[in-house]
């Protein structure tokens, strides 16, 4: 089996990545975030990935895989999901069993436009979608998928919980193509030095989820 690993962010994907290296028929895409991005990145890559830097991990792999997975980080909008946890969504039961015995537990997805960053918005999502977690990709990538016809499945960790607002809006300190401006980013944390530590727990955070999810993808995606 080939699997293309579909990540929006390289921090997202580096502890994947070290154990992934030397796998046969495993390929990596950093997509970029939100779903322009994504959707972009993804038909480039399943189009001979003529315009896809850097971002393939294995180029042995087959340009069309036999699954795709849109991996990363997600915010938790259910209040029982923790730091950490892995979730999924995916209508492949003999996927769905590995996922569960690797212990990701199934989830309701919201793909949004924005970065979900205080508790009042997680709330007013929770309400108006009923998903337990929001993330910023999938549904670009499942659509992609749907036109090629190839199995497609959600697997995201939860990086900041319901009950947590995020140290800055990264909203307003982003590029055009949602990448993050680090100048504004630089001056922001100037005007609220204070901020500094919340944003190192937030790395900290980050970092953990990413060697939870690393983990359950290894189990799931090498024989």
């Amino acid at each position: 089996m080939s699997a293309l690993i579909c990540f929006a962010l390289k921090e997202e994907v580096a502890p994947f990545r070290k154990v992934a290296d030397g796998k046969s028929g495993i390929s990596i895409l950093v997509v970029g975030i939100g779903r322009q991005n994504a959707e972009k990145s993804t038909r480039d890559f399943l189009a001979g990935g003529a315009s896809v830097p850097a971002s393939r991990s294995h180029d042995n792999s087959p340009a069309q895989p036999n699954l795709v997975l849109t991996c990363g980080f997600a915010g938790g909008l259910n209040p029982e999901l923790k730091l950490g946890e892995v979730v999924f969504e995916t209508t492949d039961e003999n996927l769905r069993a590995k996922l569960l015995s690797a212990g990701a537990k199934p989830a309701k997805f919201f793909c949004a436009d924005r970065i979900a960053t205080t508790v009042a918005e997680k709330k007013t999502l929770r309400a108006e979608t009923g998903a337990d977690v929001v993330e910023m990709e999938s549904a670009a990538i499942h659509a992609v998928c749907r036109e090629r016809g190839i199995p497609c499945a959600t697997v995201r960790v939860i990086s900041d919980t319901a009950d947590e607002d995020l140290p800055l809006d990264f909203n307003t300190l982003a590029k055009p193509d949602k990448s993050l401006d680090f100048g504004k980013l630089f001056l922001a944390i100037a005007k609220s030095p204070g901020k500094i530590g919340a944003l190192m727990q937030l790395q900290k955070k980050t970092s953990f989820a990413a060697r939870q999810l690393a983990a359950v993808l290894a189990q799931v995606t090498f024989p």
